[in-house]
């Protein structure tokens, strides 16, 4: 087929169908019907010779249909995405020595197009990934889509309909969203245009339909650029991509994701990053998926975008430690479809850095796409510490105190971190979030006891201590005639209470809410002590040094010893235990689950990103069933890291200290796991 041919037939569909537009919807033809009326006979000429005939072709659509609803449709093949990174260094462990595709990663709105017998019987969002919306009517609003093609079996085939940057600037000074307000990026735009009852509205959207993947058919074709490529001849456009012939530098990755890059704002195609997959059909099926996402690529995404907004005001909240955390509160910014007005400032550094009061302009991101976050102050200059912290507690209104502390910054580098306290141990917000941690999940597991429940009873003078959880039975009469309680209600919430006394080490460790202690250090010192409190409080007694375990460094040996030299904490610690609690033995002491005989027995693991199907905990407990001991940061003493999925800074780490890097596959042929 004559590729030049098939585009001069697209250009010609098009065009005409932009007179169309102006004739019919605008009211303002730029051609005399005599100039169309040719154009109309050189496309039908056109047609006939290519065999193609385009979806929206002028030659076949009178009028455009419209639809009451969108029927649903079920995906056979699930339609996930693929995993985020921003990482580079992943992007080359993820090739390894695989063929790849470098592919752009459209932004709109993805749409998967079934044909049989060379005809289009249905277009469909891809919904939820599982259940879809039928646009099949639309299609002769997009350009780009073939409505019969040269290809007798079935085709599946997927790809992304969205609207040019171009277009967009144009489109969205006249267009208006659900709301009545102006539409903020063309993705949203063409999602919503896709999905309109009246074609003939969505005709004058400017939507493009681009194929990115081949779901069904051409299965003679063993990879998927072979596919992508069989896909012009028959009238489509596939979506821009680059074939790796050899494993790639990082320097080279990038270079690949700077030339796509810099294609797609030269042919004005919009994209929010770079697709990365193996070429390979039959190996990309091997990697099988997740609920979420398969696993034979990674969706690249540029830096993340900056949003420019107002800081209004910065509050402030007393946590359990007594640390005030500052929240930036600013005019609200739509990132990535969703409102945004909120962002953590993390302690007084980062705003002294940053030199933010209230009335400054600010620039805010969504990091990995997640977590908002500010980037800049726009307007630094006579700033002032003294007037953006307040001097007495939101919550109490005892005077605040700086605490300076040791840490790192951003990029890693030691420093001196600030951070505002109170220190009135009875100040309402900090014991409330105290009562918070002891319930929660991780430690004592009392399920029913929210956060707004916790404060009514703290309210009515019923909770002043852990202790008085176990004696909530005095107040069952009370509780009862609560709002949003009953006899049922308060039933399940005894029993949660009750089931709680059969508890572990690890729980009890955390619930007393030692600084630095979470789920890694408790672990680490039920081992030590042989799952016994009395044994781990003598050892504080009697001088223990902790900093000979495993990622216990001074901070931490310091806050046990404090922590423990407070009378205080002594008494809840003792009383709790007199109240039958039942702590379980760990099953690991008697060492049967313990597999000594292995490479990893005696060695310090530490696990960074996502391993599936395992949760950090499962992870954790299959490095302590090899005779390991399972780190929670990368020193000198780590011996290997396990780097998952949306590695973090311990990968830079460990290369920096020489450390054994082992992706999840290696690790568990090295353990014998299957």
């Amino acid at each position: 087929m004559d590729q030049n041919l098939l585009m001069k037939q697209r250009e010609l569909n098009d065009r005409l169908n932009r007179y169309r537009n102006e004739y019919y919807n605008l009211n303002s033809p730029s051609v005399s019907d005599a100039a169309y009326d040719r154009l109309f006979e050189e496309l039908q000429a056109l047609e006939k010779q290519t065999g193609i005939q385009m979806a929206n072709s002028p030659t076949s659509t009178v009028g455009y249909p419209a639809v009451s609803r969108l029927e649903k449709t079920n995906h056979t093949i699930p339609l996930l995405s693929l995993d985020k990174v921003k990482n580079t260094e992943e992007l080359c462990r993820f090739m390894g020595e695989h063929q790849v595709m470098f592919m752009l990663k459209l932004d709109g709105l993805t749409v998967k197009l079934t044909y049989e017998g060379g005809r289009l019987v249905e277009a469909a969002t891809r919904g939820d990934g599982d259940v879809g919306e039928i646009v099949t009517h639309n299609t002769r609003a997009i350009s780009g889509i073939p409505a019969n093609i040269q290809y007798e079996d079935r085709l599946v085939v997927t790809g992304e309909a969205f609207i040019r940057p171009s277009d967009f600037e144009q489109l969205k000074t006249t267009l208006v969203d659900g709301d009545g307000k102006p539409y903020k990026n063309g993705r949203n735009l063409a999602a919503g245009s896709v999905r309109l009852f009246d074609a003939g509205t969505c005709l004058g959207r400017r939507l493009m339909f681009m194929p990115f993947n081949v779901l069904e058919g051409m299965e003679e074709l063993p990879r998927k650029s072979e596919r992508l490529k069989a896909l012009r001849p028959l009238g489509f456009l596939p979506c821009k991509y680059m074939v790796t012939k050899r494993p790639l530098t990082q320097k080279e990755t990038e270079d690949g994701i700077r030339q796509l890059k810099e294609y797609a704002a030269d042919a004005d195609i919009p994209i929010d990053g770079i697709v990365i997959t193996y070429n390979d059909i039959a190996l990309s099926k091997s990697c099988g998926r997740t609920g979420h996402h398969y696993k034979d690529g990674l969706a690249f995404k540029f830096e993340d975008d900056l949003f420019q907004t107002k800081l209004q005001t910065i509050e402030w909240t007393p946590g359990r430690t007594g640390e005030i955390a500052p929240v930036a509160i600013f005019e609200p910014v739509e990132i990535d479809g969703c409102e945004v007005s909120r962002a953590s400032l993390h302690n007084l550094s980062f705003i002294e850095d940053l030199e933010l009061a209230p009335g400054c302009r600010i620039l805010v991101s969504k990091r990995n796409m997640i977590i908002p976050h500010v980037e800049e102050n726009l307007d630094r200059g006579n700033f002032s510490m003294d007037a953006v912290i307040p001097h007495q507690c939101p919550c109490c209104g005892e005077p605040t105190r700086i605490h300076e502390t040791k840490g790192r910054g951003e990029d890693g580098e030691e420093r001196i971190i600030r951070t505002l306290f109170c220190d009135n141990a009875a100040c309402e917000t900090r014991r409330l979030k105290q009562f918070v941690h002891f319930v929660s999940k991780k430690a004592m597991n009392i399920e029913g006891l929210s956060e707004g429940t916790l404060e009514k009873l703290i309210g009515r003078g019923w909770i002043h201590s852990y202790l008085d959880i176990y004696r909530l039975d005095q107040h069952k009469d009370e509780i009862i005639r609560m709002d949003g309680f009953g006899e049922k209600s308060w039933q399940r919430l005894w029993d949660a209470i009750q089931q709680s006394r059969n508890t572990t080490f690890e729980r009890y460790v955390i619930a007393m809410d030692i600084p630095m202690v979470g789920n890694t250090a408790s672990r680490a010192l039920c081992r030590e002590f042989h799952g016994s409190l009395d044994e781990f409080r003598d050892a504080v007694y009697g001088g223990y040094d902790f900093r000979q375990l495993p990622d216990f460094g001074e901070t931490l040996h310091n806050n046990i010893q404090e922590w423990f030299n407070k009378e205080e904490n002594f008494c809840i610690w003792e009383e709790l235990q007199m109240m039958m609690m039942n702590i379980q033995k760990p099953a690991e002491a008697d060492n049967q689950t313990v597999n000594q005989d292995n490479r990893f027995s005696g060695k310090t693991i530490v696990v960074t990103g996502k391993v599936e199907p395992y949760t950090r905990d499962e992870m954790n407990s299959l490095i302590a069933s090899l005779g390991a001991v399972a780190g929670s940061s990368v020193t000198r003493k780590t011996d290997y890291l396990v780097c998952g999925e949306k590695a973090g800074s311990k990968l830079s780490k460990a290369r920096e200290l020489d450390i054994p890097v082992l992706t999840p596959e290696e690790f568990f042929r090295m353990a014998n796991v299957a």
